[in-house]
């Protein structure tokens, strides 16, 4: 009798590892046992800038449609979402109008499209304040002109007057 409840324990326990292992895009949940010994360590982190005025941002990167049909679309609509997750106001200085900026790469790095080759920009100095809590949208939308199709290629964000804020998402394309 306990070899065959031993049997079932074990059996169930692969089960429950098994569908635990299915990928998910939702953000990861921490068990009860990290919440034990971690109680207050948050489950996103924040990354840690070595600029101190930029501490508490964070960047979220958004392409649509995905996967990229190459056929139906011309352009691509990039959605840049630039969080204040900090207790403080963040100030952003930039030099020119420009704000961002965002390349296509292929899968070897090669940049093929840049956003800002399109826009022209006067060089009006702007701030950006950044309330806590409280996040900017940069709608945007680049050229696909020279992406083929099935085939990876690399989404990169970034700010150009802070070399740190940047984020890169992988996509496919299909024909």
């Amino acid at each position: 009798m306990s070899r065959s409840l031993a049997f079932a324990f074990v059996t169930l326990a692969f089960a429950a590892r098994l569908s635990a292992q299915e990928p998910t895009t939702a953000p990861e949940k921490r068990g009860w046992f990290s919440r034990m010994l971690h109680p207050f360590q948050s489950p996103n982190p924040v990354p840690n800038y070595k600029d101190a005025r930029l501490r508490g941002l964070v960047l979220e990167l958004k392409l649509s449609p995905e996967p990229v049909k190459l056929s139906e679309v011309r352009q691509l609509q990039v959605n840049l979402t630039l969080k204040n997750v900090s207790k403080r106001a963040v100030v952003l200085d930039f030099p020119s109008e420009q704000r961002f900026e965002i390349y296509l790469r292929n899968s070897s790095e090669a940049i093929l499209t840049i956003w800002s080759d399109n826009h022209a920009f006067e060089d009006k100095p702007g701030t950006v304040l950044i309330n806590p809590a409280e996040h900017i949208d940069y709608p945007a939308t680049i050229a696909t002109r020279d992406l083929s199709p099935n085939k990876v290629f690399i989404a990169e964000a970034f700010f150009p007057q802070y070399p740190e804020l940047r984020i890169r998402q992988k996509f496919l394309t299909a024909p």
